[in-house]
């Protein structure tokens, strides 16, 4: 319920993602807000206006419109928060993926960073690369990982021999960050295993010429996404870089044996409840799958327990109210 005296909130985002409409949904109840999910011009336009009328920016990501707001918000002397997801602090040359590779958006991010009011990263792997590329000492972050409903993400039956991954991808740079190339690789060498990628047009692999074994499905609602994570044995995140992996936590409350590369929140996620690799790696990470076939069903029992204990969606909501009510 909204106190008579809340702040108002202006909530910010390039796009929309579950995860950022879990935030928008929660937050509905307690504050006025004024939402600007979009991209273009005239979104920068519509946030200006936006930033006179409200009390505080709620920024998922830092972006050009985040900056916007950071910028509006510090002279009006009012506070803004910047969530980072981790797409946010990348600068890899490698495969031309992150914000930072254009210097004018780089020099728009670091402003925003070392000005906003907050920084809330989702996994403390992004601290490091927040100071560094903004070159500052970090004193207004504070880590706040997202949070996953044990309730609804619950296993259901026996498992199947399937290994599934669920990445976003659209392009080839997002392709190549979340490791598919790769992934790819592995199922031409484990020729006998059933794979599942959930969340890519198969157009964009087919100069991969991926073997038979391997499927690839457009994206799926979040509702049917469900039955994917209860059926499969092992979940595969073979990221190049990562911040607090979401399909991968939901896929672990599912009690699918989690095999990832030890990049960014990957290594906090799953703990000692499933087995990292390195990245881009293609013989360790075809070993460690074949093992993970091996593990006893109490793996896939701790992988759930683990994100139930560390990653509860009420932590984070509770330290969202606090935050803002501040």
């Amino acid at each position: 319920m909204q106190a008579p005296n809340s702040p108002k909130i202006l909530f910010i985002s390039a796009f929309s993602a579950p995860f950022i409409q879990e935030d928008l949904k929660f937050l509905r109840q307690f504050f006025s807000i004024e939402q600007q999910i979009g991209s273009g011009f005239l979104q920068i336009i519509r946030i200006i206006f936006a930033c006179l009328k409200t009390d505080i920016a709620f920024c998922w990501f830092a972006s050009i419109y985040a900056f916007v707001s950071v910028f509006l918000m510090k002279l009006l002397h009012r506070k803004s928060i910047i969530v980072l997801g981790g797409v946010d602090v990348s600068k890899e040359k490698d495969i031309n993926y992150g914000i930072w590779l254009s210097p004018w958006k780089a020099v728009c991010i670091r402003f925003a960073l070392r000005h906003a009011s907050m920084i809330l990263p989702v996994d403390e792997s992004l601290v490091a690369d927040a100071k560094r590329l903004a070159n500052y000492g970090g004193k207004n972050i504070t880590v706040l990982p997202t949070g996953y409903d044990s309730e609804f993400w619950q296993p259901k039956g026996r498992k199947e021999q399937m290994i599934l991954t669920v990445a976003a991808v659209k392009d080839e740079v997002q392709l190549k960050r979340k490791g598919l190339d790769i992934l790819i690789e592995v199922a031409r060498r484990l020729h006998e295993k059933k794979f599942c990628v959930i969340g890519i047009d198969r157009s964009l692999v087919t100069h991969l010429n991926p073997p038979s074994n391997i499927d690839f499905l457009p994206y799926v609602q979040r509702e049917h996404l469900l039955s994917f994570y209860q059926r499969a044995q092992v979940y595969c995140q073979p990221s190049l870089r990562e911040g607090l992996p979401n399909a991968l936590c939901e896929a672990m409350l599912c009690e699918c044996i989690p095999v990832a590369t030890n990049v960014g929140g990957n290594a906090v996620a799953i703990g000692p409840s499933g087995l990292l690799v390195r990245s881009r790696d293609i013989d360790e990470l075809a070993d460690a799958l074949q093992h993970a076939f091996s593990l006893p069903e109490e793996n896939g029992r701790e992988a759930r327990k683990r994100i139930v204990e560390k990653f509860p969606r009420a932590y984070r909501e509770n330290r969202l109210l606090q935050i803002l009510q501040a």
